[in-house]
């Protein structure tokens, strides 16, 4: 079927979610907003929208967090379908059904978002405050911002859309922006959202905190090393609320859900929203098909007390003594997806801080996720020892997260880790179904 424009013809409308408590915590069930949003009712909806396509299985749910997990070096695909095989040996084909999923999933996404930031302010309803309106379209501004993020590292430069999109024809012709005009409106969007948030503390809806957590991720790609150990800061020091919990598994295991440990994560029921991520990762016997698996180098270091420590627990064998992943267990499928945790930004912060050749106190927040772990300090004595050390407990502490690639690209030593040398390779190439549906889009180089 061809896809019409970047977001598969969404049509008219927001399509919106559905659940009694999402207000808490919990996103709805799709449903059609064809009266769009008039009201509090209509607002509140369609925010739950915005939440529920960032969680969809094509998103966060599945398909893009697992290329960048399966684009890196410690995963293995056990199953026959090539084009899972092409990330792993880092030679995408434009036609590859992931990346074409993954591609309408965030557009997608994001014109639910834009559907709030436009009409949520013009709605005249006295129940609808003040207070509410700034809440919504902030945390649309936090949704577009991550999802323009994602975009701009995994495609480089892609069209900006930022109107709600009314007919299937209304984004054919708009051209691609650049990678940094990408990243240019990631930035302008957390700055929009943040005035706009409150200095409160939610794992499941965005806040002032959560914005200030993405802005740490972000001035970090930017090599802003000042802003990156800044934002860090600004989140880290609400130690009552945000702090490394032992042992490692304690944010995942035993149906934790919404732990000190997380900064945003994403609510699954079960029921009405499943995270499809476990029947992936778990083995026949229980009831998943362990498609992809944790490959042999991965399973010796989280296995080695002097390296993985307590993040042994991210793997277990089967009954047929076979490795499999275990970060996503639950039955049924509610386990959460983890965008932001509190790990991360104590690793952006020592990277940060060893750049600008603090070396002592990007040494110490180090040392934090290693005790953690319950492996011994590390005594890097060098900017590009400790450099190297924070690559190496990036790759175990987010073994089953979707960090890996994204790292290694970033820094800029893919060919050193992955083999990639040609840089054509570290950008994925725009879904063909898109190039055919709007022939303003260019590919791009080397594919």
């Amino acid at each position: 079927m061809k896809l019409t424009n970047y977001i598969l013809s969404v049509s008219l409308v927001t399509v919106l979610s559905s659940c009694d408590k999402f207000l808490d915590v919990k996103p709805k069930e799709s449903i059609s907003d064809a009266g769009t949003i008039v009201d509090k009712t209509s607002a509140e909806t369609a925010i739950r929208g915005v939440y529920s396509g960032l969680a969809s299985g094509d998103y966060y749910g599945t398909s893009f967090q697992s290329i960048g997990y399966l684009s890196g070096d410690n995963i293995q695909w056990t199953g026959s379908q090539s084009q899972v095989q092409e990330f792993i040996n880092k030679k995408v084909n434009a036609d590859n059904s992931t990346i074409s999923a993954a591609w309408i999933a965030i557009y997608r996404t994001i014109n639910r978002a834009n559907n709030v930031i436009a009409k949520v302010a013009t709605v005249t309803d006295p129940q609808l405050t003040q207070a509410l309106k700034d809440q919504y379209i902030g945390e649309a501004y936090f949704v577009r911002a991550l999802s323009y993020f994602d975009l701009a590292r995994t495609w480089g430069g892609v069209p900006l859309i930022t109107k709600p999109t009314v007919n299937p024809t209304d984004n054919v012709g708009i051209k691609r922006s650049s990678q940094a005009e990408t990243y240019a409106q990631v930035l302008k969007d957390l700055e929009a959202a943040e005035p706009l948030l409150t200095n409160t503390v939610d794992r499941f809806r965005a806040t002032r905190k959560t914005v200030w957590a993405l802005r740490s991720r972000y001035h970090l790609y930017q090599k802003e090393w000042a802003k990156a150990e800044e934002y860090a800061d600004k989140v880290i020091t609400d130690a009552t609320n945000y702090k490394l919990l032992k042992p490692f598994s304690a944010f995942f295991a035993n149906d934790a859900r919404g732990t000190a440990e997380s900064i945003f994560e994403i609510f699954y029921n079960g029921t009405t929203e499943v995270n499809s991520h476990r029947g992936q990762w778990q083995p026949q016997t229980n009831g998943g098909t362990r498609q992809w698996a944790p490959n042999d180098a991965l399973v010796a270091l989280l296995n080695n007390t002097s390296i993985g420590g307590t993040r042994s627990a991210l793997v277990a064998k089967d009954n047929q003594n076979r490795w499999y992943g275990n970060l996503y267990y639950r039955n049924p499928a509610s386990d959460p997806s983890y965008i932001l945790r509190t790990a991360e930004l104590y690793l952006i912060r020592a990277e940060a801080r060893a750049q600008q050749d603090k070396l002592t106190t990007g040494l110490a927040d180090l040392n934090l996720i290693r005790d953690r772990a319950g492996i011994t300090a590390s005594t890097a004595a060098t900017k590009d020892a400790l450099l190297l050390a924070i690559e190496n407990e990036r790759r175990v502490e987010f073994a089953l997260e979707p960090h890996r690639w994204y790292d290694i690209v970033r820094t800029g030593r893919a060919a050193a880790v992955f083999s990639v040398t040609d840089p054509n390779r570290l950008l994925l190439p725009i879904p063909v179904q898109q190039l055919l549906s709007d022939k303003s889009l260019e590919q791009n180089p080397g594919y």
